[in-house]
């Protein structure tokens, strides 16, 4: 990429697919952008870019690319596949390209405790990287399995297709109410019609997510 080209993708600004960091300190931190791509359409982080958009790029951009290499291997569970690229703005100084194709394995981990490896997953929201849910994490999980999902339509499915016809979505504990189910099954519940392509799950800061009709 040349100056020119990464000039042109900044003025898009971060959205779901590109996101800006001035630079790669504390590159934990920075894993859950990378995991965030991965785990949702793929995407590009840009060390060396301001939030407003200037490309001061950062000093030392070999020594850069080491300290993000080593996180990219130490913090990501499983790992994840990514190539690095250094755009030049001046001597020393420029922009690293981490580019990051959505995964055939999801879903991936920020690895917190080094004694357990475990940690969160997130996923990429607008131009959010939000923590993901245990249900977001359970259908990224399952939907790679790619099999058919079977479900049979009784008195709880009912009572949440007449609900979703007069309101835009539903939440777990909304439905766990109407449905008078405990947490467990009105997430599982859920989970499945995402599962089924029925509904659409809308995750949401927090883990409140939404579930929709599908469109």
């Amino acid at each position: 990429m040349t100056l020119r080209e990464l000039q042109v993708l900044v003025k898009e600004g971060e959205h779901r697919t590109l996101e800006f960091k001035r630079k790669a300190n504390h590159p934990d931190k920075i894993m859950k952008e990378v995991v965030a791509f991965a785990n949702t359409a793929g995407g590009e982080l840009l060390v060396g870019v301001d939030d407003d958009g200037s490309i001061p790029g950062v000093k030392h951009v070999e020594e850069e690319v080491y300290v993000l290499e080593h996180a990219l291997e130490k913090y990501c569970r499983p790992q994840i596949d990514y190539t690095l690229e250094v755009i030049r703005i001046s001597g020393l100084r420029g922009v690293i390209r981490c580019t990051i194709l959505e995964s055939e394995r999801k879903p991936h981990f920020v690895i917190e405790d080094f004694k357990t490896r475990k940690g969160p997953a997130y996923i990429r929201v607008a131009d959010r990287s939000i923590r993901a849910s245990r249900e977001v994490r359970e259908v990224l999980r399952r939907q790679r399995k790619n099999r058919d999902i079977q479900f049979s339509y009784g008195d709880k499915e009912r009572v949440l297709m007449q609900y979703l016809e007069e309101h835009p979505h539903i939440t777990i504990p909304q439905f766990s109410e109407i449905a008078r189910l405990n947490r467990y099954r009105a997430s599982r519940t859920l989970v499945l019609l995402v599962l089924a392509n029925v509904l659409e799950l809308i995750p949401q800061e927090g883990g409140a997510d939404f579930y929709s009709l599908k469109g």
